[in-house]
């Protein structure tokens, strides 16, 4: 008698690196239940698709990937942040089978069980330690909380993910520390407001290895920064105490890499935007840690065209930009988002303006992007490969998150000191050669 065949699920993960970080965790639920991942629509019993509901172009989307799963296979369940508008995904696409909203695990894997049942086999071991990862090997998100308790008027995470709700240090390392044994060189910090994390838990303790480890990012990162792989910080908060990173970045400890969402420069805008308003200590801040930190990257993300910005207030941003120097910067034309406060705001600034200023923000930064990557050139730089291009390696220096920032490119010839070839997850040393506006190129020296 042949043995049965595991059910195949079918996944669709779209939205943010914390939408990424949900996938992974039901995928390795269902893996240990005895389901397989299927390669395409044709191979799957039945299709998640882990939903994005932030802006209408991202719904739009969301909407599409459902449709497409359902044309394509015909069995489809849907969660995430759109799924907490089940209406909206039935009203369009009434044939899915089941809607569940963001972080909903357990309802997402009891609907998976009621459109195809698993197989029970207690005595294999289904999924590895570290669970199922959709990056490359070599590195991770690391998802420290859900939530947010920011009340920011252009957004509406907290509706749908709600408010800061924190994990326990011990458990954090824990998982850290599974994913660090199984290969991953770089763990990637993720949350919606990474510089609260345990402001909700009072910054309790747990354990971790027989000591206590309180939950306050400070403790978090000292920790983190013992398993001997990189560590990067996304989504901080400029927050007073976010100084105490500092130390532990010109200590070797985390990544001297800050991605901090300022959003805007004017004081009126931000206000309006309902964000920290005090945009000359942020300079100054900006200032100090360099001076600690001379090899610090910050990056950042911008909003232009948001209601009531005018043609001073967007020089404001562009003054402030050429001052701050941000090292890696992403900007967003404004867009509506469906319930969100801003929406009641006067002053819409018409599409054309929005793109007119999208251009001449991305042209500024573009010069000093360049500028400050033109100074690396001749430097030793740590480079940790992501790709192989045939005999080119493909990667990311410190200065660099994958997808979102710049790459490395190593080139080709004898290979560096204490390796034959370079593989993915190498950290090799490297001198810069050249730059542009966003990449490095390098010449590898020795393997690390």
């Amino acid at each position: 008698m042949s043995k049965p065949k595991a059910p195949k699920i079918g996944f669709v993960s779209l939205g943010c690196p914390k939408a990424l970080v949900d996938s992974e965790r039901i995928l390795s639920q269902l893996r240990a239940e005895g389901y397989e991942t299927a390669a395409d629509y044709a191979g799957a019993d039945v299709v998640v698709v882990n939903t994005c509901g932030f802006l209408d172009s991202a719904r739009e989307e969301s909407l599409a990937a459902i449709g497409e799963a359902l044309a394509e296979n015909g069995r489809v369940i849907v969660t995430g942040c759109l799924g907490a508008e089940a209406e909206t995904i039935r009203a369009a696409h009434p044939g899915v089978l089941a809607v569940t909203g963001p972080h909903q695990y357990e309802a997402v894997v009891g609907a998976v069980h009621e459109a195809v049942p698993p197989l029970h086999d207690p005595f294999v071991d289904l999924v590895p330690p570290q669970g199922v990862k959709l990056t490359p090997r070599h590195y991770a998100y690391l998802k420290i909380s859900e939530g947010c308790n920011h009340r920011c008027s252009f957004c509406i995470i907290p509706r749908l993910r709600g408010d800061l709700a924190s994990r326990d240090a011990g458990d954090v390392l824990r998982e850290a520390e599974r994913l660090a044994r199984a290969g991953v060189r770089e763990l990637l910090v993720i949350s919606q407001d990474t510089s609260a994390y345990g402001v909700d838990l009072r910054y309790r303790s747990s354990d971790w290895h027989g000591r206590p480890v309180a939950a306050r990012l400070t403790d978090l990162c000292t920790a983190l920064g013992e398993l001997g792989v990189w560590v990067r910080l996304h989504y901080v908060y400029p927050y007073p105490h976010v100084d105490e990173l500092i130390p532990l970045m010109a200590e070797g400890k985390v990544l001297p890499y800050l991605d901090v969402p300022f959003q805007h420069a004017s004081p009126k805008i931000l206000r309006a935007m309902k964000r920290p308003a005090a945009e000359a200590k942020t300079l100054q801040r900006i200032r100090d840690w360099r001076a600690a930190v001379p090899e610090l990257t910050i990056r950042s993300t911008f909003i232009v065209g948001f209601p009531g910005e005018t043609e001073q207030d967007f020089q404001t941003l562009l003054d402030w930009l050429e001052e701050a120097e941000l090292d890696r910067v992403g900007c967003f034309r404004y867009e509506a988002v469906r319930d969100a406060a801003a929406n009641a705001l006067p002053g819409a600034v018409p599409e054309e303006i929005k793109e007119d200023r999208w251009h001449r923000f991305m042209a500024a930064q573009q010069a000093i992007s360049a500028r400050r990557l033109k100074r690396k050139v001749g430097s030793e730089i740590d480079v940790i490969v992501d790709e192989l291009d045939g005999e080119q390696a493909l990667g990311r220096s410190a200065a660099d998150a994958p997808e979102i920032d710049g790459r490395v490119y190593l080139a080709a010839g004898a290979p560096p000191r204490g390796a034959r070839k370079l593989v993915p997850g190498t950290i090799v040393r490297a001198r810069v050669t050249d730059a542009d506006e966003y990449d490095l190129w390098a010449e590898p020296l020795a393997v690390q």
